[in-house]
């Protein structure tokens, strides 16, 4: 099996390196130039959510035709930058080290300018039910995943720059995002600085940035905004153990690679803060997580309820799950499992993963951030604690 993963593997680092790590994304629909020139419309908000649900949801790629162009994606690079890192643990190589400086470069060159710290955004405008994200406005989320990624490269390097750009983020986290309140005095983070959305893992990977830098700069204030929010955050998960997706009412379903997230943000806080108190979160949200989302054949289900969509991030969030909460060994036979069945199902001849299976159609579009970085980051990890 490993010969298998590690023969997949290298098909898709060989298409990724001939994309130059550049590619479309699912919500990039907005980029189209054919669209932007239609003055009755792209400046309506639902002709924008419907434009960017048509191509996110289309099997057929018909980005080029409306002149959609190949990009470099912040957080794409992130996991990328953290994928080579681990990669780097097992080899030692030049060529891991080159890779490292050379997205570490990118991500710095991919700041958004004008805020209180180091943040990043989307390569696009992105138009939601709940709020829309103009182009390059930070979030939370991508943020902290390349905050994350310039701490494993400090953890290698010791370049001080990249934990002072790290705790330069955490500014931007605490002073730039708006808050939700609880009776309490805990609070959730919102998604970016405009708009007020609860959404627990992007809270949660806020949380786990503050506690990873507290961890090396010692903060009082880091951690106690951390736990504030962690515990926001498992004050929401249901008596079965999960979480919905976030507090608005069309908000409330519950899916695989989110739930994921919350399990290794709380489970990271956990290691960077001592407190050992929040373990049971993690444990009874593990139980729920494993027994509900993957089948005994090991198709990953991607909601509680429905195994379609099948989302190539569900089996890569798994391995990073597994990896984060100490349950490899564990679980590895449901991992090699549900590896070996999205290696037959979800990779293309050429190298790259699908986005998703769904009952009647399949979408092979070769997404770089949404498909190409997870599976990468995933197989990272996998080698990391197979060779």
């Amino acid at each position: 099996m490993l010969t298998k993963f590690r023969k997949s593997y290298n098909r898709l680092i060989h298409f990724c390196e001939k994309e130059a790590f550049k590619g479309y994304d699912p919500y990039d629909g907005l980029n189209s130039k054919f669209f932007r020139a239609l003055p009755l419309v792209k400046n309506n908000r639902f002709a924008k959510l419907a434009w960017i649900q048509f191509f996110k949801r289309s099997p057929v790629n018909l980005r080029k035709i409306v002149g959609i162009d190949k990009e470099y994606n912040a957080k794409a690079l992130g996991l990328f930058l953290s994928a080579y890192c681990n990669l780097y643990k097992n080899d030692r190589g030049m060529h891991e080290i080159k890779m490292i400086h050379f997205f570490t470069d990118k991500i710095y060159e991919h700041i958004s300018p004008g805020y209180s710290g180091a943040c990043w955004g989307y390569n696009f405008d992105w138009e939601a039910r709940a709020f829309f994200q103009p182009k390059n406005m930070p979030t939370v989320v991508a943020s902290s995943f390349i905050a994350n990624a310039l701490l494993d490269t400090y953890d290698i390097t010791q370049e001080k720059r990249l934990l002072t750009t790290a705790r330069s983020t955490c500014d931007f986290i605490l002073k730039d995002l708006n808050r939700t309140y609880d009776e309490q005095g805990n609070f959730a983070f919102s998604y970016s600085p405009k708009d007020k959305s609860v959404v627990f893992n992007a809270t949660l990977l806020g949380a786990r940035l503050l506690a990873r830098v507290y961890s090396h700069t010692k903060e009082p204030e880091l951690l106690e905004e951390a736990r504030k929010t962690v515990i926001f955050c498992c004050n929401y998960q249901r008596p079965d153990g999960g979480w919905s997706y976030g507090t608005l009412p069309f908000h409330q379903w519950i899916d695989n690679f989110h739930t994921g997230y919350n399990l290794e943000c709380i489970s990271d806080f956990i290691r960077y803060s001592g407190e050992e108190e929040y373990r049971v979160y993690v444990e009874k949200g593990f139980d729920y997580y494993i027994n509900n989302f993957f089948t005994a054949e090991g198709m990953p289900k991607y909601y509680n309820n429905s195994i379609y969509p099948i989302d190539i991030h569900t089996p890569s969030q798994l391995v990073v799950t597994l990896y984060k909460l100490n349950k490899f060994e564990k679980h590895k036979e449901l991992m090699d499992k549900v590896l070996n069945w999205t290696i037959d199902h979800m990779q293309s001849s050429r190298g790259y993963f699908y986005y998703q299976v769904n009952k009647y159609f399949t979408s092979r579009i070769p997404y770089m951030r949404w498909s190409q970085a997870w599976m990468f980051y995933a197989y990272s990890i996998y080698f990391l604690k197979k060779e």
